[in-house]
């Protein structure tokens, strides 16, 4: 049984004993928490929800409301939805903030509570730290009988988020539906099932293939996205002579691609592409009105392809810690007209500040469209890079700062970033090294031209850790 507290929610297994797993009494108490701090911080007694469609979902949103409802709170529960249609919800909704109930694409025996702010954005690394301690504290009063909470489901939101997709100045529904894609969609059997084809139809795309977009929460493979998991989906594409598959994550804030020959387009790509795409049709008189530069931001552990791009277009690339709140962060901070991470997560402000599955379709098909290539061939127009993902595990009495110490040192003429652990650039490649929070590990992510240069480039760093060592 797992339990993990986070600055941007509670993510834990189902069952087992209570502050080990993901317990009802877990959930109460933590629920309990963040609507209190709502009321407290907002001033709003409003809460907006959605839910994946795991199997837990149902047994955790009941929980959710009633404690909710304890609060005096009015809840308003958009039902099976994703991650960025709560997002989109909290504002419009004005309510004090929301709750997705999903652990993203962690397998099925997860489930967690995201929470999001009035702005319908991730709450900060403080306010986290505030639900966390409230949680443990007896500060939490309940409504009495005559003020308890309201309940409202409302299934509006699908529609209000395509909508809200369509009216992005880039979206041009035109030309996705002059190209009559052939479209193959893989949703891991969660609401990506229900949201993704609708979507695609609204844009205009009528050849649409579904595998695994049954809203059953039984994911038919390893939920991530993948390329180790979307063998189907590969498979799919080729025997339907589809144009391009989609995959994402359980609540559609991933996102990534396969080519029509069955390849993949890669993850790290997806941000690359559309950021491209942003890049070069978001005019030099919308930079000036707006006081914008074509900035684009990306976590320290993305590739390197989203610079490359982002100079070609006179903009700037700022590198942000890893993790959605420091990119969202670094992109207001810096004006950025489009960020994001590796991991095929979209963020798009003109949109909001959220990462957004949905809203990184209408782009890119537009792209697409309007580029005149088959995605494979859009795909060599990019940057060849390739990332090597390593650990290295050590003895609970190391002294990891030390380590990491020593490894700047000898690296010392390079350029390096301590924005979140230790990166290390070398002319094209680079290295990026990040200590765990709860285990005696330090990951290893390396970057390079091909492959076997990525490889070998985390070798040399694990060697130099292993001599630092002795």
């Amino acid at each position: 049984m797992t339990l993990i507290k986070s600055i941007s929610g509670i993510r834990g297994t189902i069952g087992g004993p209570s502050g080990e797993g993901l317990t009802p009494f877990d959930i109460v108490k933590f629920t309990a928490a963040f609507g209190q701090w709502i009321i407290e911080k907002s001033g709003k007694k409003k809460i907006v929800i959605g839910r994946d469609a795991r199997i837990s979902g149902e047994m955790v949103r009941n929980i959710v409301v009633g404690t909710l409802q304890g609060l005096g709170i009015e809840v308003i529960d958009i039902g099976l939805s994703t991650t960025p249609t709560v997002e989109i919800a909290v504002p419009l909704a004005q309510a004090g903030g929301g709750i997705i109930l999903t652990a993203s694409h962690n397998p099925k025996q997860w489930n967690a509570l995201k929470l999001l702010n009035e702005k319908g954005e991730f709450i900060s690394d403080t306010d986290g730290q505030e639900v966390l301690t409230m949680a443990d504290s007896d500060q939490i009063i309940f409504a009495s009988v005559d003020e308890l909470g309201s309940y409202i489901q409302d299934d509006s939101y699908l529609q209000k988020h395509i909508d809200h997709i369509l009216a992005l100045t880039l979206v041009d529904v035109a030309a996705i539906k002059a190209k009559n894609f052939k479209v193959v969609v893989d949703a891991v059997n969660s609401t990506g099932g229900i949201f993704v084809p609708a979507l695609l139809k609204a844009l205009g795309v009528h050849q649409i293939t579904e595998i695994y977009c049954d809203p059953t929460g039984h994911f038919p493979h390893n939920p991530e996205p993948l390329p180790e998991n979307l063998v189907a989906l590969s498979d799919a594409v080729k025997q339907n002579q589809a144009d391009l598959g989609i995959a994402v994550d359980p609540d559609v804030d991933r996102l990534c691609f396969v080519c029509e020959d069955g390849q993949m387009f890669g993850e790290e790509y997806t941000l690359v592409a559309v950021a491209d795409f942003v890049l070069k049709n978001t005019s030099s008189q919308t930079y000036a009105a707006q006081q914008k530069l074509g900035n684009t931001v990306s976590n320290l552990s993305s590739t390197r392809a989203l610079r490359d791009v982002t100079t070609a277009a006179n903009g700037k690339y700022i590198a942000s810690a890893v993790g959605e709140v420091n990119v969202v962060n670094a992109m207001k901070a810096n004006q950025a007209i489009i960020g994001g991470e590796g991991n095929g997560g979209i963020i798009y402000p003109e949109s909001h500040y959220g990462r957004d599955a949905l809203v990184g379709i209408a782009l890119f098909l537009t792209h697409l469209a309007k580029s005149g290539q088959s995605i494979s061939e859009l795909r060599k127009s990019y940057p060849a890079y390739f990332i090597s993902k390593n650990k290295i595990d050590l003895t609970p009495e190391i002294n990891i700062d030390q380590l990491l110490a020593k490894v700047k040192a000898k690296y010392q003429a390079q350029p390096i970033n301590e924005v979140d652990g230790l990166k290390i650039e070398f002319d094209k490649e680079w290295v990026h090294l990040r200590r765990s929070n709860t285990e005696a590990i330090i990951r290893i992510y390396s970057e390079s031209q091909t492959a076997e240069a990525a490889q070998a480039l985390a070798e040399k760093i694990i060697n130099d850790i292993k001599e630092f060592i002795k």
